[in-house]
Formats: C-alpha cells, sequence, structure tokens
C-alpha cells in the first residue's frame, strides 16, 4: 500500500512521526523541500484541495469552528479577568512539523510564538530526552527561543493517532504576574531577563493528561497570583484537550490521510492566499518607514540596579518594504538599534509574528490564516538589533513597548500601497501605542499577596482610514477582539476603585478623518497594604504617525497624587476629583486638591511607586494617528466632535480652522463664514512659515556634519550605524556626507555596554537555535 503524501519511512532509527520519521527528520525534509520547490513541503498542487474540495472545506470548517469553540470554553475556566473579561487568551492546531494549520481568535501573535516552542522542542531532540509521548503536557515562557515575553505562558499538547505523532497543539494565556521583580506581568525595574520572573524552556510538566505535583507546587510558588496562575493553566489544558478530541473525531470520521494531507496543504494554502491578496492589492516597489520610541531612564522614579542603563535613549526601526510583481515581497529592517538595559527588546519571532497579527487585519482578512503567511514573506532582521537580540542577558518583559510602535510605520507603508490600487477601507494611518498599562502590588482588599495588570488598555483607539475616523476605544493590535472590561469585575480584582472613566478628548490624531480616541479611568486606592504602582507608556515622543497629512496621535503622560486629603473631603461632602482629566493643559484635579503631592510630567515610564488609600492614580489610553489635512474636514464633524467629547475646544480654531459659538444648553453652532475665513488664514500661515526644501535640507546637513543633536539622538543613530552598514552608507549618500564623516558611540559621552561584548544563546552548551530570518 502507497503511503499517504508526506509519509516517509525510513530504515534508520524508528522516530514517533507517522511513518516512523524522527520529529526532527520530518521537519528537516519538510524545510528541504520548501526551500527546494519555493512551495511550503514541495507542495506544487493541491491534490486533496483540488480533488475533493467539499471535503477540503468541510475538515477546515469543522477544524476551524472546533478551535474557536474550545477558546470560548475554556476561557470560563479562568478567573483572570485578564482572560475572563479581554479574552486575552488563543488556541492554535499544528501539523507535526510545528506549522500552524488554523487559529483561533484572540492574542493570535501566538501562533508564532508557539509554534518557535515546539520547533525548538524538535531541534534539540526532546523526542529523545524528556521524550514525547502521547497525552503529555509542556510549557514554555522562555523569550530567548520566540516567546513575546514571560507572562504569555504557552501550554502545548501533542496529538497522536495509533500510536504516532500526527501533530500539536498549544493554547496560551497572559498571566497577571510571573514573579518577577516588580508585581505584574511586565515589570520595569529589571535591566537583565534574570529579573523578568519565571522563566520555562518547553518544560513537560506532566504525562497521562496529568499535571506532575512537583510542578504544581514548584509553579503556584514562583508567582504572586497563584489562584488566577493555577486556574489559566487548567484554561489552557482544558482547551488543548477539547481540539485534540476534535482532531480524533474528525480523523474518525474523514480518515487519517484526509487530515494528514490537508495538515500540509493548508499551510500552502496560507501561502498562496498572502501572495495573491498582495498582487490584488498593493503596488509593486520600494516602500520605506521608520518609527521611533522613547526610553526615558535617566530620571529619579526610573530606579535600576546597573548605572550603565541609567540613560534616556530612543529605540529606532526603519524599515523597507520590497513588493514584487508576482506577489512575493520582503521586509527588510536594516538600521534598527541595538538590543538595550531594559525589559523593551524582542525575539525575532515575536517581532515577525506581530506583523502577521497586522496583516490579518488589512492584508489577510480570512479565517484561512496560518504559517503560510510566514512562509510567503521574506524578514531580515540583522543580528543583535532590538527584534533580534545577540546576547542571553537581554530582558523581554514588556516587548509590546516599541514592537506596537515598530509596527505601525509599516502600516504606513501598506496603506500607501492600498490607497494607490483604490482600496480606502484597508488604509489605516496607524495603531495606537497600547499604554499605559496600570501595574502594581502588594496586600489586597482580600488580604492576600496581590498583584495587578489592568488590560484597560486593550481598548486603544484605531488610526483613521482614508474614508472614515478610526475607532475610538475599540481594540489593540495584539487582540483585535480586545475590550476594556466591566468597572465591577476591574474593581473585584484590584484594590482600585473607579472615580470616572471618560473619552481621552483630543487623543486621537487629526486629520480629514481624525484618529479614533482613547480614553482614561480614574482610581482611588482603597483597602490595600504595602501597596505599589507603576506607570508603563510613551509621553516625550508620539510613536503613531498619522497619513498624507493626518497629525500624530497625542503622547501620554502621568497623573498620580498621594497624600490627597480625600477620606477628609468626603466626609465633609465636598467636590473630589471625579470623571477624566479632560484637558491635561488646562488641568481641574489640582484645585480640587491642592494640598496632595502632585505628579503630572511626560515621564510616562516609572518602576515601582509607593501608594496608600486615598492616593490617585490616573489611567490614561491612546488615541490613533489622523489621515489627511485636518483643514479638509467637514467642519460639521467638527462640531459633532466638540459635542461629543472627542475634540477639545481650543484645537477646533487652531488646528481645524473650525470657529463655533458654545450655546447656554453646551452644544455648538457652526460660523460657516468665519470658519472658511480662518481656514484661510490658517493656509496663509503655512505658506508664510514655510522654507524651500532646499534650505532646510542644506541647514539639516550642516547640523548632521557638525553632529548638532541631543545625546538621544546620537546614539540612536551610532548603534543603528554600526549594526547596519547598508543604512550607514545610504545616510551618508542621501546627506551628501563627506567621506571622513563618522559617528561611533564611545564619543558619545554615555555608557555602551553590550556594542562589543556579548554571547547568545546558542553558545551555550547542547542548545540549538531555531533561525527564523535573514540576519
Amino acid at each position: 500500500m502507497n503511503q499517504p503524501e508526506h509519509v516517509k519511512t525510513t530504515n534508520q532509527t524508528q522516530g514517533i512521526v507517522r511513518g516512523g520519521e524522527t520529529l526532527k527528520a520530518h521537519r528537516d525534509r519538510i524545510m528541504a523541500d520548501t526551500r527546494q520547490s519555493r512551495h511550503y513541503a514541495g507542495l506544487e498542487t493541491l491534490e486533496l484541495r483540488d480533488k475533493h474540495p467539499i471535503l477540503y472545506n468541510k475538515l477546515f470548517s469543522r477544524l476551524r469552528a472546533g478551535v474557536v469553540d474550545a477558546r470560548e470554553t475554556a476561557k470560563r475556566i479562568a478567573a483572570s479577568p485578564i482572560v475572563e473579561q479581554e479574552g486575552e487568551l488563543c488556541f492554535t492546531l499544528y501539523n507535526a512539523a510545528g506549522d500552524s494549520i488554523l487559529t483561533s481568535t484572540g492574542i493570535i501573535i501566538h501562533v508564532g510564538t508557539m509554534g518557535a516552542a515546539i520547533k525548538y522542542m524538535i531541534e534539540n531532540d526532546w523526542e529523545s530526552n524528556p521524550g514525547v509521548n502521547d497525552k503529555d503536557i509542556f510549557c514554555n515562557n522562555d523569550s530567548l527561543i520566540g516567546n513575546v515575553h514571560p507572562c504569555d505562558i504557552h501550554t502545548i499538547v501533542p496529538i497522536f493517532h495509533q500510536g504516532e505523532l500526527i501533530g500539536w497543539v498549544g493554547g496560551v494565556t497572559h498571566v497577571i504576574d510571573t514573579g518577577a521583580v516588580g508585581p505584574g506581568s511586565m515589570a520595569t525595574g529589571q535591566v537583565q531577563r534574570f529579573g523578568d520572573g519565571y522563566s520555562i524552556t518547553c518544560r513537560k510538566v506532566g504525562a497521562d493528561d496529568t499535571l506532575f505535583r512537583d510542578w504544581l507546587h514548584e509553579s503556584q510558588r514562583m508567582v504572586r497570583t497563584t489562584r488566577y496562575w493555577m486556574l489559566d493553566e487548567r484554561t489552557r489544558v482544558a482547551g488543548c484537550h477539547m481540539i485534540r478530541q476534535l482532531v480524533e473525531d474528525v480523523i474518525a470520521e474523514e480518515g487519517i490521510d484526509a487530515y494528514w494531507k490537508f495538515a500540509y496543504e493548508a499551510v500552502e494554502h496560507g501561502r498562496i492566499g498572502l501572495q495573491n491578496r498582495i498582487k490584488a492589492m498593493t503596488i509593486p516597489g520600494k516602500y520605506r518607514q521608520v518609527g521611533f520610541v522613547d526610553v526615558p531612564y535617566d530620571h529619579e522614579d526610573v530606579r535600576v540596579p546597573s548605572d550603565f542603563a541609567k540613560v534616556d535613549t530612543i529605540m529606532h526601526a526603519p524599515s523597507e518594504m520590497t513588493i514584487r510583481p508576482d506577489g512575493t515581497w520582503k521586509l527588510d529592517f536594516e538600521g534598527a538599534s541595538r538590543w538595550g538595559w531594559h525589559t523593551y527588546n524582542a525575539h525575532q519571532v515575536s517581532f515577525t509574528s506581530g506583523i502577521w497579527v497586522m496583516m490579518t487585519q488589512t492584508l489577510i482578512p480570512s479565517e484561512m490564516i496560518n504559517d503560510g503567511a510566514a512562509y510567503g514573506t521574506e524578514f531580515r532582521l540583522p543580528k543583535g538589533t532590538w527584534m533580534n537580540p545577540d546576547d542571553r542577558r537581554v530582558a523581554f518583559s514588556y516587548s509590546w513597548h516599541f514592537l506596537v510602535s515598530s509596527w505601525t510605520a509599516l502600516w504606513r507603508g501598506l496603506s500607501r500601497s492600498y490607497f494607490g490600487r483604490g482600496y480606502l477601507e484597508e488604509v489605516n494611518a496607524g495603531n495606537a501605542n497600547t499604554s499605559n498599562w496600570l501595574q502594581g502590588g502588594g496586600f489586597n482588599q482580600y488580604d492576600e499577596i496581590h498583584a495587578v495588570n489592568s488590560f484597560e488598555c486593550a481598548a486603544n483607539g484605531i488610526g483613521a482610514s482614508a474614508y472614515a475616523d478610526g475607532l475610538s476605544h475599540a481594540a489593540a493590535i495584539w487582540n483585535p477582539e480586545g475590550d476594556m472590561g466591566d468597572m465591577e469585575i476591574w474593581e473585584l480584582a484590584e484594590p482600585l476603585i473607579y472615580l470616572g472613566r471618560q473619552i481621552k478628548a483630543s487623543s486621537g490624531g487629526s486629520g480629514k478623518y481624525r484618529g479614533g480616541c482613547g480614553w482614561e479611568s480614574l482610581r482611588l486606592v482603597w483597602n490595600a497594604k504595602d501597596w505599589s504602582m507603576f506607570f508603563m507608556g510613551n509621553g516625550h515622543i508620539s510613536s503613531d504617525w498619522g497619513l498624507m497629512g493626518g497629525y500624530p496621535a497625542a503622547s501620554g503622560y502621568r497623573f498620580a497624587a498621594h497624600d490627597t486629603n480625600l477620606e477628609q473631603l468626603i466626609a465633609e461632602g465636598k467636590p473630589i476629583p471625579l470623571g477624566g482629566d479632560i484637558d491635561p493643559g488646562n488641568p481641574v484635579y489640582e484645585s480640587l486638591i491642592p494640598d496632595a503631592k502632585i505628579k503630572r510630567d511626560k515621564q510616562a515610564i516609572t518602576t515601582e511607586e509607593m501608594y496608600k488609600d486615598y492616593d490617585l492614580y490616573l489611567n490614561t489610553m491612546k488615541g490613533g494617528p489622523g489621515f489627511g489635512d485636518p483643514l479638509d474636514r467637514d467642519p460639521h464633524s467638527v462640531v459633532a466632535d466638540l459635542e461629543g467629547g472627542y475634540v477639545l475646544p481650543r484645537f477646533a480654531d487652531s488646528i481645524y480652522g473650525v470657529v463655533v459659538r458654545e450655546n447656554s444648553d453646551g452644544f455648538y453652532t457652526l460660523d460657516e463664514a468665519a470658519t472658511t475665513a480662518r481656514r484661510q488664514e490658517i493656509r496663509k500661515q503655512r505658506l508664510e512659515r514655510a522654507v524651500p526644501t532646499r534650505e532646510w535640507m542644506a541647514h539639516e546637513r550642516q547640523k548632521i556634519i557638525d553632529k548638532r543633536a541631543s545625546t538621544q539622538v546620537q546614539q540612536m543613530f551610532a548603534a543603528s550605524f554600526k549594526l547596519g552598514p547598508r543604512f550607514y552608507a545610504d545616510f551618508k549618500a542621501f546627506w551628501e556626507l563627506p567621506d571622513e564623516w563618522e559617528l561611533n558611540e564611545e564619543e558619545i559621552g554615555i555608557p555602551h555596554y553590550g556594542s562589543r561584548y556579548h554571547m547568545d544563546l546558542s553558545e551555550l552548551p547542547d542548545v540549538h537555535t531555531v533561525q527564523f530570518v535573514e540576519e
């Protein structure tokens, strides 16, 4: 009897994969066939799909629906509001080679990260030690092998049929605490991964569908939020077992041969789908764009253990997107800055998988999304950069700080191409930097050791499109189904009472179509003991730029109030801060608590600070950037924005050139004649301020030659030049700099540990890393 496609028997050591191959031999063969044919697994034709389309689509529909159902069912087990309220979980089905076949909804970036963990186990021969058997359970959160950050915990279960491995299923949840230096899931106080918290490298934690007792005893004491940790794990295990049972049922009904073929054809189908969409929706060519974010560590409220980390820096992500006429493409990040002594570094897989998530929202918004898109994309991430570090000490706890902002640049590049083809709805000026992240811990209202990680930031503003405003307080790039959660649920989980939730006016970027606005919540500490909290956002740089004349989204800031005397004010029935911080330029909170110790500034990143009852913490969420010139916005839309609380009155005139009169009832009347005149005046002022491009470039060129730039900008470029020689050459050519001009970190006068001496994970004994990108 002929073996089905992709099943090979071998006379060598008997392996566990269907047909007798070892896991490594199987994956190596699949990869060799892929490289040689440029089709996944050498599948130049899709026999099952083409000859039996009804069966193929039946398999897809049954499996996809079952995976989504498993997610929706499993999340009801979780007690954590991060999972139950925000849906911070995902389940993915993989073939035997560790490549994704299909996935549920949710935090789908982990299609790649769980796949990376499986491939690490394959590459490092987990098959022989510790062994991979039917009904085993593995756990992983290791960012050095592909995870985003340690708080994303993977549960991975192999799937066997008649004693042979035919695939894997993985489930992931974002947990509230990982036992890091600081409380919460994404601490900032550490500068090396040794402070990132509990680290688990593809560990076998169960057999015979039962978690090991030593694992249960160890893991629960490694984190602050024991109950949430244990129930999250049950959530993941339950979902994986539901999907494994689904696969067994499908095989019983349709046969193993059909399932096996589908498990590989689906990946090639996904690759072809991406290629076809690129051809249909984009214009061939090279697109260049850039992203930045601030790392303001030279501040008294950022307390880190190492002096060499106590510097202000800027993270840099230039990118070149090359789209070819045949629908293939390459994403090159030559010139990205070096990894740093902070928690904002990223593994190559988390970086590329996040781009994959971005593509699913505009370029490939279908259910047939899997690792085919990864095989259809060429990535180049230079070794040593922040998205592909070359040192095993780097910390990853808050990788999202720059992941989102670096991807928004690619979104602008794709959007220019969509616009050129007339796909106006798909245009996105960029996504919000998903912050602030309220985090902290101590003893909660139940007198338990606790940590908090408010996922209110799962509902940020979305960038504008080329035909409509962005959605306000709607979602996050890392979870398109994100939600702000119910206040009552958050108050049950945190010793923090809400004094208000409100739209954050003018947080979305202005434009012909404005970006969606973020929002804010004011929290009062209540019934907490030995409590601390910190801020995590971007305050000095707006990392979410506009498109085609649209304005950037507003950057962040922090507001905290200590020693507020609110207990006395409440007892006396006097006014207290309620609702939002409507206009930070004209604050109101301070007048109600004049004796409080206030912190209001652009230092949107801090480490732990002590809080006690009646202290205040303002949690602000970002808006998305705008599209098009604000002076082209329909004046009636500006009036609606004023009345809806989406735009501050002072910006109606200064940015939009719209003149209104506020009525006694709080509504506004548009003065159309005055608006026309005001807009003409603004355009005239623009021309008067304008400088010819040649003059501006000559002035900037001289500043570059003289190295008249801030220390942060010089350090950023010096690191980029060292890691990106082509970027350096292009920079010098563009600005026509003298041959002898150079910029080195050594001359800047700030610490640059890690720029010369580093040690990669691959240098450890018996460790074989998996390379997913061109370096």
